[in-house]
């Protein structure tokens, strides 16, 4: 079970976060989001190489200009991106496209969904020739940390090959549900605002109490 906190953004709570054992470090590159990142963040990251080494970095992308795109994966030397918009198929080809026949840095990529009461899974297996991963997020009235969970069990309807995050309002009360939850596609879970005292900084050890628990259930 692959564990990604998003939303960090501040350089003491980065180390902070990087200290626990989790796998993916999440980076909003939208402007709207009040956890979006500055430029000058990179320069810190690569400087910070040691500190966290054995940790991915996600970069979280808005229906973004592929440029934008693009340099974001080489400054912040992102592992993997992830389209929390409406970005089409045809758009994932296109950037990976552009990153397997170019010199640039390679990411994977991921496209998220945004799950409300009812959702069609077959939106979702167009991507499957593009995207490493899907993550399925709680429909709301922003892109993501929203806050809110949607109903997981929805998510029984999923047929598709692609590994998914569960993503969406998930909290440090939740630990026995995400224990509870059977899926064959399940490869990690997605934390965010549940577990900040601020917009894109993180408590520490509510992060490490959480992750205690979910490793005494054998997760």
């Amino acid at each position: 079970m692959q564990i990604k906190v998003c939303g960090l953004r501040e350089p003491e709570n980065i180390l902070e976060v990087a200290q626990l054992p989790v796998d993916w470090l999440g980076f909003i590159f939208y402007a709207n989001s009040p956890r979006a990142v500055k430029p000058k963040l990179a320069q810190w990251l690569e400087e910070q190489e040691e500190a966290l080494s054995g940790k991915k970095r996600v970069g979280v992308f808005v229906n973004a200009e592929i440029e934008e795109v693009l340099n974001a994966v080489h400054d912040f030397q992102l592992d993997l991106v992830q389209l929390h918009g409406e970005e089409s198929p045809e758009y994932c080809q296109l950037i990976r496209n552009l990153m397997e026949t170019t010199s640039m840095r390679k990411a994977q990529l991921m496209k998220a969904f945004q799950v409300g009461d009812v959702f069609d899974f077959n939106r979702v297996y167009p991507y499957a020739a593009h995207c490493a991963y899907v993550l399925f997020d709680t429909k709301g009235k922003n892109y993501g940390g929203n806050g809110e969970q949607f109903n997981w069990e929805l998510l029984q309807q999923y047929q598709g090959v692609t590994p998914f995050f569960l993503s969406g309002g998930i909290g440090p009360e939740d630990a026995a549900g995400v224990l509870a939850f059977r899926h064959p596609q399940l490869y990690g879970i997605d934390l965010n605002s549940k577990f900040e005292t601020a917009p894109g900084v993180k408590d520490p050890e509510q992060l490490k109490l959480f992750l205690e628990t979910l490793k005494k259930g054998t997760l």
